[in-house]
């Protein structure tokens, strides 16, 4: 099967999935906030925060033998897979112990982080219980985990987003339930253990049954230069790995001890539904990852700079479009449709979380490219300096300008990414330099500028009453003049000349045989 068409495929389920799961989590999210209320939104947001610290402990391991997957994969080597398998599964079952471990000892020191008065009847012992139910769901996980690395390496995501999505429909439609029925958190916790545990059980042995090979006995040890490049790259997936949760996992804690863990909450509400939109965009360019890793044991590096630079236009075009849309219309959908004012979020703190959700699509297509073609030593040290200076200026900026100081902290980290990291994938990649990735992101930011000081106006005219219908007609609005300035704008590069081309599937890049 051609790329192009695998690609389709997993794109296909993708949104299938996403569309479900938005869905599914906005009826989630609005029975919890009737029945439980801020604090336990808050507290929920914030142990999964904590959880996702604790995942540090993979260390990138996971990536490190994804790529390696890429080449047997493609040459159909069976007894090359089932070695890196096996390395794979000893991994992520010491990690399994390492994250238990750890989580164990944090435990302890959850009433220090939330407070006595800002917890209300929520004891001790309550806390403890919830986040042990949170550490078994993720601990469980890496039992699994790494059976998916085979599909996905073989450009077959959806098989994982498929389990996802029917994971998702069963443990909201029972949470949903439990929630109207007893309003309690412990059950409603309760229930997502178990349906994932049946999920876990499901997935071992499908995937058995899938490939059944990985069962074998016999298998081989790899060559000590094979095991010495999966170390090599590990440790360096070990210091993004750490700076991303620095970065990326800090901000509910740091808001939580300064602040109060309803903040949580309310930030939470616009960060999922950015997060959800977002995951719609990012469909397309993770269902690629296995395509670039292809593209990169099998073709020219012109045609992997050509197809990155394709990429990369439709990321920033998307990731504009979302970031665009949701500074005009998120607090008139959060606070005037949905909730009321209280739940609202400064326009300085959604503009600063948008800002870096659009660099965060200039650093999706770097960072997917380079866990294609293995390049992860070149900027190990980045992510650290990156998490370092977000906890300090968010520390600092939490205590001088409010809940906007942590967020300038997440923007000024990450750009620090997309001023260096193009830097690396050019001049490692393409062997060129990068001066046309930046005079391309002024062209892109430079666009998206101007239609917002566009759109302003507009919005005063339609939007001077929230309801439904005025919601409705602004979103029309800000679709047709988005996406009408960018095709008027840059019809004729050939970037967009080659999305054109594929959506008329006449595309020359990404198209070859599936080994």
């Amino acid at each position: 099967m051609g790329r192009v068409r695998q690609a389709g495929k997993n794109i296909f389920f993708g949104y299938i999935s996403n569309f479900i799961i938005l869905a599914m989590g906005l009826l989630q999210r609005d029975v919890f906030i009737r029945t439980l209320g801020r604090t336990l939104l808050g507290v929920n947001s914030l142990y999964t925060d904590i959880l996702s610290m604790l995942s540090l402990a993979e260390l990138g391991i996971g990536s490190a033998l994804n790529y390696s997957l890429y080449k047997p994969v493609a040459s159909g080597d069976l007894e090359k897979i089932k070695s890196y398998m096996r390395l794979y599964r000893k991994a992520y079952l010491a990690i399994a112990g390492v994250i238990g471990g750890i989580g164990l000892a944090l435990a302890p020191f959850l009433p220090y982080l939330i407070k006595e008065s800002e917890r209300g009847e929520i004891s001790v012992r309550e806390l403890t219980v919830y986040y042990l139910i949170f550490l078994f769901n993720t601990v469980s996980t890496y039992f699994v985990a790494y059976k998916y690395s085979l599909a996905n390496a073989q450009q077959c995501n959806y098989i994982q987003t498929n389990i996802a999505t029917i994971t998702k429909i069963v443990t909201v439609l029972a949470q949903i339930i439990v929630l109207y029925l007893t309003g309690n958190f412990l059950l409603y916790l309760l229930i997502q253990a178990a349906v994932e545990l049946i999920q876990k059980i499901f997935v071992s042995v499908y995937f058995n049954r899938l490939y059944p090979y990985l069962r074998d006995r016999k298998v081989r040890k790899l060559e000590r230069q094979e095991t010495d490049i999966v170390v090599t790259k590990t440790k360096a997936l070990m210091f993004h790995k750490i700076g991303d949760v620095a970065r990326l996992s800090t901000d509910n804690v740091i808001i939580t001890y300064f602040m109060n863990v309803d903040w949580v909450g309310i930030v939470g509400n616009y960060t999922m539904i950015i997060t959800y939109a977002a995951n719609f965009i990012s469909i397309i360019f993770n269902s690629v990852i296995s395509g670039f890793g292809n593209l990169v044991a099998t073709e020219s590096r012109e045609k992997q700079y050509a197809m990155f630079k394709v990429y990369r236009f439709f990321a920033c075009w998307l990731y504009g479009f979302a970031a665009v849309g949701f500074w005009l219309l998120l607090t008139p959908l959060v606070t005037g449709i949905w909730l009321d004012e209280s739940w609202g979020l400064g326009q300085t703190v959604l503009t600063l979380i948008l800002i870096d959700l659009y660099f965060k699509g200039g650093r999706v297509v770097l960072v997917n490219f380079k866990i294609a073609a293995g390049v992860f030593e070149k900027d190990k040290y980045l992510s650290l300096v990156q998490g370092l200076v977000n906890l300090v200026l968010s520390i600092i900026g939490i205590q001088y300008i409010g809940l906007a100081g942590v967020y300038v902290g997440t923007v000024v980290s990450g750009v620090m990414a997309n001023l260096v990291q193009p830097v690396i994938v050019y001049r490692d990649c393409f062997g060129k330099r990068a001066w046309t990735y930046f005079v391309d992101a002024v062209k892109y930011i430079g666009v998206i500028v101007g239609i917002v000081l566009i759109m302003i106006p507009v919005k005063g005219m339609v939007m001077q009453q929230t309801n439904l219908l005025t919601f409705a007609c602004m979103m029309i609005i800000v679709t047709l003049v988005y996406n009408a300035a960018f095709v008027l704008v840059f019809r004729k590069t050939a970037e967009f000349a080659y999305l054109w081309a594929l959506l008329k599937g006449k595309a020359p890049f990404l198209r070859g045989r599936k080994v």
